[in-house]
């Protein structure tokens, strides 16, 4: 998932205010009241939600763009700490606001999941504000330098003259954004908060791809920026002299504003290298582990500690090992050995295309034809089923060396930008086909896309509800979507069922090396071994992902933290109900309440499980 620009403030990445930790209010009174009495409350409750939200988004351009919004369409938001204060009072004063205007003794149960969802998040975020630096703004993985053109790309938008016209406003813009960065970068300096070494070579080349090409050189090719502008603005039915006015101004946005603020940036990059060292976890940082296991509560959105997490991660490994083996012996493998077979799945040429531009399209058309074949199916397994489109893209060539190797970026509210999962072509030896199936079920249907898609489409929640989303729900669904297409009959290749689970072990080894590296004091090269020893996947992939979680403490444990509890709480749900078990409801509950902590999520399916046993008579 991509929403990083108008989240910059906030300490915990991918995370959009879901995080929780107070009580909820007090029931030693019971009190009974009239439908009237509860109706007006969840009104009141509820107008409230959606007016805070409003508010938020509101001062965000960034988030306005997001959702399909062109109110401060050609404005960036204020990315500096006077900003992230101002947001902190908002906070405090919406949640003082909420239980001084709302009764929860009042509300439905409906509306007091949304009360108990709002206070976590406004309460966890006032009590994790000490954290917003403990985060590196410049990384090989969304920092600001890749992600400021990725944001102008893939979300503005150009239907009309004064669309345009607001794309070179925000070109403009960018150098008093970057300011505003290298200060936020300064602070991180003052306090020891500094990226590891290896991140700095991929952000200098993330800075000079998109300096490459016309207007800042003589080169046949535009620049990335240019090249987007031309390209959206050529499907405009525009006279030419208004055209060329139009490319005539990005030009000068570009030379006179983008060209200095990427030109400052690199200067302080290569300045800021210098007192780079090769400390790789947040154990570095001040009170980093502190840090690391507030980290690791708002990602998994549970109690565990580092040490618990490492724990899980060894026994599922463990546990999808044995699975493994299964499989091997089923293709005739004449060893158990696994590091053997791990070898030949990474070396034989039958598992991946060739690394050419007819490879690369040969894997697009798999990855689409995979999601179309689950398409047609999705009546076995669900009741609700997202509106919104969803394509597959490759990720552009301007970062494609540093970026990861697939995500998914959320459709617009209003339809027009269909849901995207973005696969890296850049190295095909880091896409093995045998992986594609469970890729294109996590990233698109019914992965992300269709918890996305469904929440953002639900009618009768709170706005806040239907965006964002913790990361222990939201990819524990995509993990755990990665499983459920076996039992409807997918995964009829032996090797993509391999494929499934080397995904799978994958994200159960990141618990241990994500621990071992942030709180173990693991280097990259013991977390390489360890992934090289323990999985399947490419060497490139390998060390890919360990960058990206040395730059994102505690967010790849969310994964499989969130699919256990997913499996446990079906686990639960089968055994109470046994013959009147619907797999299709169970996922309704899941998906049609938005993305909750695993706490909550729990209270609904034990909700809904007690209303199936205990109906209630009318």
């Amino acid at each position: 998932m991509n929403r990083i620009l108008f989240l910059k403030n906030s300490p915990f990445i991918l995370c959009v205010l879901t995080f929780f930790s107070c009580q909820s209010p007090s029931k030693d009174t019971i009190k009974t009241y009239t439908q009237d009495e509860i109706a007006r409350e969840c009104v009141k409750a509820n107008t409230f939600f959606d007016n805070s939200f409003d508010s938020f988004v509101s001062r965000t351009p960034e988030m306005q763009t997001y959702l399909g919004i062109k109110k401060d369409y050609g404005k960036w938001n204020d990315h500096s700490d006077e900003n992230a204060k101002r947001e902190l009072e908002f906070t405090k004063n919406n949640l003082d606001s909420l239980r001084k205007i709302v009764d929860f003794d009042k509300l439905d149960e409906k509306t007091r999941i949304s009360y108990k969802y709002y206070e976590y998040n406004a309460q966890t975020e006032i009590d994790n504000f000490r954290w917003r630096f403990h985060n590196y703004p410049l990384n090989q993985m969304d920092g600001f330098q890749s992600a400021i053109p990725a944001f102008l790309i893939n979300m503005h938008s150009i239907d009309s003259v004064a669309d345009a016209e607001a794309y070179i406003s925000r070109l403009n813009g960018i150098r008093t954004l970057f300011e505003q960065e290298i200060v936020e970068l300064k602070i991180r300096d003052s306090l020891g908060i500094i990226p590891p070494r290896f991140v700095f070579p991929f952000v200098k080349s993330d800075i000079k791809n998109v300096l490459t090409g016309q207007p800042f050189d003589y080169s046949s090719r535009r620049c990335p920026l240019y090249e987007d502008f031309y390209s959206k603005i050529s499907k405009l039915n525009l006279s030419a002299g208004v055209k060329q006015n139009l490319l005539q101004s990005c030009k000068e946005a570009l030379l006179t504003s983008v060209k200095p603020a990427y030109d400052e940036l690199m200067t302080y990059t290569v300045e800021l290298e210098k007192e780079a060292n090769d400390d790789d976890g947040a154990w570095k940082f001040p009170e980093g582990d502190k840090f690391y296991a507030a980290a690791l509560k708002n990602t998994t959105t549970t109690d565990y500690k580092p040490d618990e997490v490492f724990q899980i991660g060894e026994k599922e490994v463990a546990r999808i090992h044995s699975e493994m083996r299964r499989i091997m012996k089923l293709i005739g493998w004449k060893t158990d050995n696994l590091h053997e077979f791990f070898e030949f799945m990474r070396t034989d040429t039958q598992f991946y295309f060739p690394n050419t531009e007819v490879g690369k399209s040969k894997y697009k058309a798999l990855a689409t034809g995979i999601i179309d074949s689950m398409r047609v199916k999705l009546d076995l397994l669900f009741k609700t089923k997202p509106k919104a489109q969803i394509v597959v893209k490759p990720v552009e060539a301007f970062r494609e060396q540093s970026a990861g190797g697939a995500f998914y970026e959320d459709p617009s509210l209003d339809g027009k930008r269909p849901g995207t999962y973005y696969i890296n072509l850049y190295n095909l030896k880091d896409q093995p086909i045998y992986q594609a199936e469970a890729l294109a079920y996590h990233e698109g249907i019914p992965g992300h896309h269709m918890q996305v898609a469904i929440a953002q489409e639900l009618k009768d929640v709170p706005k806040f509800r239907t965006q964002g989303g913790n990361v222990a729900y939201v990819e524990g669904w995509a993990l755990y979507s990665e499983l459920i297409p076996k039992e409807i009959g997918f995964y009829q290749n032996p090797y993509s069922d391999f494929g499934r689970l080397s995904n799978e072990v994958f994200r159960a080894a990141r618990l241990v090396v994500d621990v071992g590296i942030h709180y173990k004091k693991w280097t990259r090269k013991q977390a390489y071994e360890y992934f090289i020893k323990n999985t399947s996947n490419p060497e490139g992939d390998c060390r890919k992902e360990i960058d990206r979680y040395i730059v994102w403490p505690s967010q790849a444990t969310g994964y499989k933290i969130g699919m256990l509890k997913i499996l446990e709480l079906r686990e639960y749900a089968r055994k109470k109900l046994g013959t009147q078990f619907d797999l299709r409801e169970f996922h309704d509950v899941v998906l049609t309440n938005g993305p909750l902590p695993l706490n909550l999520l729990s209270e609904n399916v034990h909700a809904w499980v007690d209303s199936k046993l205990n109906p209630k008579v009318n």
